[in-house]
């Protein structure tokens, strides 16, 4: 999928810059829509320089925010369309645990969601799943919903499609200009496209590609530690194969909230993380000094010696992944202030993965001036002030 030498030039019904999770499903949607679609991706795929690399991803119906809780139910749905299609199997479930002090209002809302017949007290717990340990004062919800998505492979396959429905997928280009007008043109290192409508999904690249078009988007690329921790038992249940996702919520010495997976990707290892990272930019992110503190590693080792005693307080591999967050944690989708035929999809803040179906389909939507099938007013570039600025 190389950039061949030659200079492209060339005519779409639409293009999408970034092919990610987010910006591939909006191309399969386009592409489902018999829209001639460009996908252009800066790095050579696969790669693991942003957001959407790696074999796992939590998902599950259990949601606090309500928005996302209406979404998910049709991100099961698309995600499940996408395994029929591409003949293959996306999606594990596992079941996953919510846990965190009695009250906290983030596990009320899970609560809320999941009906009081999904409580597990400790003594439940400890027998269903021995791999993890409730404190006096905290409480735990079963989500049976809940599960692991296969990312790479998932990646992989939306791709697919959407190349089998006419879509043109151009890895190795990087954009280089938008110029905007009622027919857009995108000029990137191999080429020069134009469409009549532009997606913007390029993860922590975001930023710097609308920085031109007049907006100062309040994102905030971050590197994260994605951990894995040995098994004392390797196989043991509850904490291994045959143990849940589980999220921790509102626990005052991680405010951010943990979050782990059961032992799938590498043997013996669980995969448990701290839901927040260190500011990056996304070009310098690899260049760490030695040395460098890593207080979410000390964070997790506590965490893993109070709540999962089963597994070794050290991590045996640490590996690097991007979030983009907004101050708010809440996605951007939205038409750009000034020029409608733009549409821009960010700040998906470490949680946007299990609703990239859905996602793919309201960018898909607002690209092709339809009504959204489910409400973006939450998701409006709006929301932070004094973001228009005069173009570059």
């Amino acid at each position: 999928m190389a950039a061949p030498s030659q200079p492209q030039q060339a005519t779409y019904d639409a293009i999408v810059i970034g092919a990610g999770i987010q910006g591939s499903f909006a191309a399969y949607h386009l592409a489902q829509r018999h829209k001639d679609t460009l996908l252009l991706e800066q790095f050579i795929l696969p790669h693991s320089r942003g957001s959407s690399h790696g074999q796992s991803r939590i998902t599950r119906t259990a949601y606090p925010q309500l928005p996302y809780a209406r979404m998910m139910p049709d991100s099961f749905r698309l995600w499940q369309r996408l395994e029929a299609e591409a003949g293959t199997s996306l999606y594990r479930r596992t079941g996953l645990v919510a846990l965190g002090p009695a009250g906290h209002p983030e596990l009320e809302s899970c609560r809320r969601s999941l009906g009081a017949d999904h409580l597990l007290d400790a003594t439940t717990l400890a027998q269903r799943f021995p791999g993890l340990r409730l404190h006096a004062g905290d409480v735990a919800m079963w989500d049976g919903t809940g599960g692991v998505l296969f990312a790479e492979r998932a990646l992989r396959a939306v791709q697919d499609v959407f190349r089998r429905h006419g879509g043109t997928l151009r890895d190795g280009e990087k954009v280089l200009r938008i110029e905007p007008g009622a027919v857009l043109t995108v000029t990137t290192t191999a080429g020069v496209y134009r469409a009549p409508r532009l997606i913007i999904a390029a993860g922590a690249w975001t930023g710097a590609l609308v920085a031109p078009l007049g907006l100062r988007l309040p994102l905030q690329p971050l590197r994260i530690n994605v951990c894995y921790w040995r098994e004392k038992e390797p196989g043991s249940p509850g904490a291994g194969r045959a143990g849940p996702c589980f999220m921790a919520l509102g626990l005052s010495q991680a405010p951010r909230g943990v979050y782990g997976l059961p032992a799938l990707e590498y043997p013996g290892l669980v995969k448990v993380c701290y839901h927040h990272g260190s500011p990056t930019d996304p070009e310098e992110r690899d260049r760490v000094p030695p040395g460098t503190p890593r207080p979410d590693i000390a964070l997790l080792s506590n965490f893993i010696r109070s709540y999962l005693p089963g597994l070794e307080p050290e991590p045996a591999v640490v590996e690097t992944c991007l979030y983009t967050n907004t101050p708010d944690e809440d996605f951007i989708l939205d038409r750009h202030p000034k020029f409608s035929n733009i549409v821009i999809g960010a700040g998906f803040s470490g949680h946007g993965f299990k609703l990239a179906p859905v996602v793919g389909k309201l960018l898909c939507e607002l690209s092709l001036g339809e009504e959204p099938s489910h409400s973006t007013a939450p998701f409006a570039i709006t929301r932070f002030p004094a973001v228009l600025r005069a173009p570059l």
